[in-house]
């Protein structure tokens, strides 16, 4: 009786030895699976970060116009808010802005010719049969494909804009722009992975109460001879 006692205590405490040990070695290896993700992601948002300083180095009107209200900025000053995946509500439709409408020269096409994204037409009302131009309150950033399909990757309503934007490559897109919030208004940087269709949005630290909505749209569409239509 004394031997079997003593045989349950051994085996007891091996099992509780044992279970400790596992438990350790899968709170190990959870660890090291969160600081590989960790590296991943800090990897990836430094990539980010050299994303934007492109975007800025190619677009100083964009940096420039925006560093009148809220002072000198680079692509350290704009933080990570989200990561998320896009639905690009995908439906047939070829593209409706072609030469000769007053918003062509501002698509931007697709590196290797599929398509190209339009980011004005549905902020900018400025057809010929429209007597008096206008802005909608509302944004969106549009692909139009080459397939002949159409892609919504972003929209927003009337607490920003999305002002400009380029391709970086044939499967991501830097979108700039602003958000309205309580504090005043702040820009705003949209990468897009056309692809996977996974969004990161990040935001500058800074804040201005003087920005006005509609003034770098306004100069930019000025740079081409609009004036009849009083954009």
């Amino acid at each position: 009786m004394r031997s079997q006692k003593i045989t349950t205590l051994y085996l007891t405490v091996f099992c509780i030895v044992f279970l400790s040990l596992y438990g350790c070695d899968k709170k190990g290896d959870q660890a090291n699976e969160e600081i590989k993700n960790s590296s991943v992601d800090e990897k990836e948002l430094t990539r980010n970060r050299e994303q934007i300083d492109l975007a800025l180095v190619k677009n100083k009107t964009w940096q420039a116009h925006w560093s009148n209200d809220v002072g000198t900025f680079d692509a350290s000053q704009f933080e990570l808010m989200m990561t998320d995946s896009i639905d690009p509500m995908e439906m047939p439709e070829k593209n409706p802005i072609l030469e000769g409408d007053p918003l062509y020269p501002y698509q931007l096409s697709h590196p290797s010719g599929n398509g190209a994204i339009d980011i004005y037409s549905y902020k900018i009302e400025a057809q010929e049969s429209i007597e008096t131009p206008f802005l909608n309150p509302d944004s969106e950033v549009i692909w139009y494909r080459k397939d002949g399909m159409r892609e919504r990757l972003l929209f927003m309503g009337p607490s920003g804009m999305f002002e400009d934007g380029m391709w970086l490559s044939e499967t991501e897109f830097i979108v700039l722009g602003y958000f309205q919030g309580e504090n005043g208004y702040r820009p705003m940087i949209w990468l897009i992975n056309v692809d996977t269709h996974i969004l990161r949005q990040f935001k500058l630290n800074k804040v201005t109460e003087s920005y006005e909505p509609q003034s770098y749209v306004d100069a930019k569409i000025k740079q081409v001879d609009l004036g009849r239509y009083g954009i």
